[in-house]
């Protein structure tokens, strides 16, 4: 974590209701991101943990409350929110990649249009960036011709590829064959080896003990706890994380 432990993102009393209140996705979230940290996002399904997540870049349009980002409030009307998002990679847990493009193509078409990017420089980072994750060649290869491992690590190094300040990660092995997980677990711990700030909602209780330097536990749209991994895995004090973590590990 840098020294200067820097809020990146702040959100307070954040609210995500439908069918007039009825339902509370969320129910009066308050946390912050620092730069440099590893939240992860753990607890049962439909705990509002995607919902969370999503409404970082307001993917979910919030009720209530607010999120500051780099101190601007991106619930403000007057909030460019494309050119935020632009800020904040996300990876889903499909891989959302266009089917009719290369590799190559899906990496470079949105830094050449948003930050305006000759072709050749485009190409250049993304064939650097492929190689990080051990893919470069299979950049002329078509999604349909990628396992699902291979689909997801692609989906990281495009949302790198436009030089995010924040990567958020919502369920990203989710819908993977077990023995995929590990290759896009690894890249995700190289990122995080790096400094990359990160929000990370997932199942993976390894992955949230080892690379992460928050764990918070969330249930029925709450925030139950939230500590360091030690702690949370360790010594967990609320009676719902106790009884989550028996069933999980």
């Amino acid at each position: 974590m840098n020294a200067d432990n820097e809020v990146i993102i702040s959100v307070k009393d954040l609210k995500k209701y439908y069918d007039d209140g009825e339902v509370k996705a969320l129910d009066g979230v308050t946390t912050d991101i620092r730069k440099g940290e590893v939240v992860v996002v753990i607890g049962p399904s439909g705990s509002g943990k995607s919902t969370f997540l999503r409404s970082l870049n307001l993917l979910e349009r919030p009720t209530g409350g607010t999120i500051t980002f780099d101190g601007e409030d991106i619930m403000s009307p007057a909030t460019d929110i494309n050119k935020l998002r632009q800020k904040m990679g996300m990876v889903f847990q499909h891989f959302n990649l266009f089917p009719h493009l290369t590799v190559l193509r899906n990496m470079t078409i949105a830094p050449m249009k948003l930050h305006g990017l000759s072709k050749d420089e485009a190409e250049k980072k993304a064939m650097a960036l492929l190689e990080r994750v051990g893919l470069d060649d299979r950049a002329k290869a078509y999604p349909s011709q990628l396992s699902g491992g291979q689909k997801q690590r692609i989906a990281i190094v495009r949302a790198l590829a436009m030089d995010p300040e924040v990567m958020l990660f919502d369920e990203p092995t989710s819908a993977l064959d077990p023995e995929m997980v590990g290759e896009v677990l690894d890249v995700m711990k190289k990122l995080a080896d790096a400094g990359m700030t990160m929000v990370c909602v997932t199942h993976e209780m390894g992955f949230a003990r080892e690379v992460g330097t928050r764990v918070i536990f969330m249930d029925c749209g709450t925030i139950i706890e939230e500590n360091t991994p030690e702690e949370i895995f360790g010594n967990p004090q609320n009676e719902r994380l106790k009884s989550f973590l028996k069933k999980v590990l």
